[in-house]
């Protein structure tokens, strides 16, 4: 006899919370590492892109934010709730060749996609004759 669970399974996270008030819920984020440019990409249905703080300082990219509960009146009652809600916060340490003064955000479609671009780290240096 088969059994069919009901309940998905979790992956685990690789970052781990920055905060006391983290752990509610992590919104999955893929890191994606181009030849010009780093792209996080952050799935944030349901929260106002206004209200998403993100900063980089020391190397470290960190999204925070919040979904709100969807909290209903007292005449309705829920049967089932899966969706997680609450305060987030996610922090991402990126290589040296990262720029943090060029860091741009947008989101649409309730993904919210940051580019940082990268920066040479090496130059070639000409010698002059004397």
């Amino acid at each position: 006899m088969y059994r069919l669970s009901i309940y998905p399974r979790r992956a685990p996270l690789s970052v781990r919370p920055t905060g006391p008030e983290d752990g509610r819920w992590q919104p999955p984020v893929d890191v994606v590492a181009e030849t010009v440019r780093y792209v996080l990409r952050a799935d944030l249905p349901g929260v106002d892109p206004a209200r998403v703080e993100i900063t980089m300082e020391d190397g470290v990219l960190s999204i925070a934010g919040e979904r709100e509960s969807g909290r209903v009146g007292d005449d309705v009652r829920h049967t089932r709730r899966e969706r997680a809600w609450g305060r987030f916060a996610r922090s991402f340490r990126l290589p040296d060749d990262a720029d943090p003064e060029a860091v741009s955000a947008s989101s649409r479609h309730g993904v919210l996609e940051i580019t940082v671009p990268r920066r040479e780290t090496s130059r070639r240096i000409e010698v002059e004759a004397a």
